[in-house]
């Protein structure tokens, strides 16, 4: 299938992928308006922003639920929610109200994560080609394009409420292009007393996809202050760490896009590992802001293979009748990483150092060489 008729047929999708990734670009980007807005200081904002994913995780137990019921317009309705959802956040001045604005923006981001993830996999499968790594790209380039905008805006003087607001707009759009007609997800009800169970596909799948978040996402949240802190680099150097490490997983994304249906999955994964973790001992050694870059191109090179790879796996080989629920359970193991990622690392830093961080983060990237021979067993049983 060519690359073109691979975009067509993942629409939907890409385009659920983006916004996601345009709105937590946005965010991330926006923190430090938000802190000035809300008058607290890193610790207690990081304490706000804890009952984030327990909402999220919440929404990803419901949502195979969710997405049956809803049928077709699961995840049109869901990525909607999750726009709007992020309207609130840059609104809010009295920080006892903050916590609650981000559960919401957690609720609507881990429903549309399942969802959009199931959808993904069942693609694949029905329509026998590989679209796990151009959905993933579409939210790495979403995440960097949505953090430039920010950027832009708050350039000009913009607040938080309308920088946010501009960018649930857009995000919102991209929700409704998600519409499909034959867009229902099945596989989504969980199967009477005596059904099929999931297996050990997902679990491991999910495990893999845990350590990519972690170490991924923590990277993106430590790198300005490993260049800027440990390098001496500017406040200019230090926000190009995680734009260069989300703009080459987006990149690396696309060329894996290709890849995945020439290599064996899980060499590829192993590989993956290998790079990934090959970039974060480069970061961790570094002496100049260059040489840090380096290493995260390395590092986004590896690591953006793993995660779309693994969900992919958990799809292929599950039955076709528990492939949504595998998918979701796989989610859910994942986001734990997605989230505990950056405080793990911020209190091996704090212990240790910014350089312990990301040696840490190296280490976890081995245990996929565990994981990945372990999954090829699961799946041939």
């Amino acid at each position: 299938m060519s690359f073109l008729k691979t975009v067509v047929t993942a629409r939907a999708v890409v385009f659920a992928f983006a916004a996601m990734g345009i709105l937590w670009g946005s965010f991330a980007a926006v923190m430090p308006d938000l802190k000035a807005q809300l008058g607290v200081d890193e610790a207690r904002l990081g304490g706000l922003l804890l009952f984030t994913p327990l909402a999220a995780v919440t929404a990803m137990l419901l949502a195979p639920l969710i997405g049956h019921r809803l049928g077709k317009v699961a995840l049109p309705l869901s990525a909607g929610a999750m726009a709007l959802a992020f309207t609130l956040p840059g609104t809010v001045v009295v920080p006892w109200m903050f916590p609650l604005a981000m559960m919401v923006c957690g609720f609507g981001t881990g429903l549309t994560d399942v969802l959009m993830n199931a959808r993904t996999a069942e693609l694949e499968t029905t329509r026998k080609v590989h679209l796990m790594n151009l959905a993933h790209a579409a939210y790495s380039f979403g995440y960097g394009g949505g953090a430039i905008c920010t950027g832009q805006l708050r350039g000009l003087g913009w607040t938080p409420d309308l920088v946010l607001g501009t960018m649930a707009l857009l995000a919102l759009v991209f929700a409704l292009l998600t519409f499909e007609r034959d867009g229902a997800i099945h596989g989504l009800k969980r199967p009477e007393a005596g059904g099929p169970g999931l297996g050990l596909v997902p679990l491991i799948g999910g495990g893999m996809v845990l350590i990519a978040f972690l170490t991924e996402n923590a990277a993106e949240g430590w790198s300005a202050l490993h260049i800027e802190k440990t390098l001496g680099g500017s406040p200019e150097e230090g926000a190009l760490g995680p734009a260069v490490l989300a703009l080459t997983m987006g990149v690396a994304r696309l060329m894996g896009q290709g890849l995945v249906a020439r290599l064996d999955p899980f060499r590829l994964l192993m590989g993956g590992a290998l790079i990934a973790a090959c970039g974060a001992l480069i970061a961790s050694q570094a002496g100049t802001p260059n040489a840090a870059y380096a290493g995260f191109i390395i590092l986004g090179v590896g690591s953006s293979v793993i995660a779309p790879t693994a969900f992919s796996l958990v799809g292929r080989h599950s039955a076709e009748g528990t492939r949504a629920r595998a998918v979701a359970r796989a989610t859910l193991y994942g986001y734990f990483g997605y989230f505990v990622g950056p405080p793990a690392l911020g209190i091996i830093a704090g212990t240790f150092s910014l350089r312990a961080a990301f040696i840490f983060a190296a280490v976890m990237l081995m245990f996929i060489l565990v994981l990945a021979p372990l999954m090829r067993r699961a799946a041939r049983s």
